[in-house]
């Protein structure tokens, strides 16, 4: 395993649609390589998700940590998950505005709306195949790496930019203290 760069902002990865990976190259030495860069970058930057267009992959791959909004104890190894060529299907509900950041625009904040439900049919990394029914912070995560395999960050999606902030003014004045972990950044 190693660290990988995360790109920001402006690098071309993060605006360029990924491909989708053919069954045959999930077997790979270097795809399972990625897996496991991705898991091991995201872990060492305090994320809980990352796309591989954000370490300059151009391929449909996110890993994630299936965890709850406060993280309260350390996720295991359960929580970790690896979803190669996804679908999101909507599962209804009224758009929630929350907080959310991401490793490839360090230390912005912004209120983004987002399915409060979602399904996802997808590949684990050995090919299998994948289907779960997430909600809440975890759906909100995924729909943030999903935005990336598309060229998409959380500010196209900010309905009004006057909520931006960076991470120490979001602290200072914009939470109420309830959370200790700020938002969520993937």
């Amino acid at each position: 395993m190693a660290l990988r760069t995360i790109v920001r902002l402006g690098h071309p990865a993060l605006r360029t649609p990924a491909r989708s990976l053919a069954s045959a190259e999930l077997e790979t030495p270097q795809v399972q390589a990625l897996v496991d860069d991705l898991f091991e970058t995201m872990e060492a930057a305090g994320g809980v998700g990352l796309a591989a267009p954000q370490v300059a992959e151009s391929l449909q791959m996110f890993v994630y940590l299936a965890v709850d909004a406060q993280r309260d104890q350390a996720p295991g190894p359960e929580a970790r998950r690896v979803l190669i060529n996804p679908m999101v299907e909507p599962l209804g509900g009224e758009l929630v505005d929350d907080w959310e950041g991401c490793l490839s625009i360090p230390d912005l904040r912004g209120l983004v709306p987002r399915l409060p439900e979602v399904r996802v049919h997808a590949l684990d990394r050995r090919g299998e195949r994948v289907e779960l029914a997430a909600q809440g912070y975890e759906a909100r995560i995924i729909q943030h790496e999903f935005d990336h395999l598309n060229g998409i960050v959380f500010l196209d999606r900010m309905r009004d930019l006057r909520s931006l902030a960076f991470r120490a003014e979001w602290e200072s004045y914009l939470t109420t203290g309830d959370d200790d972990n700020g938002p969520p950044v993937a």
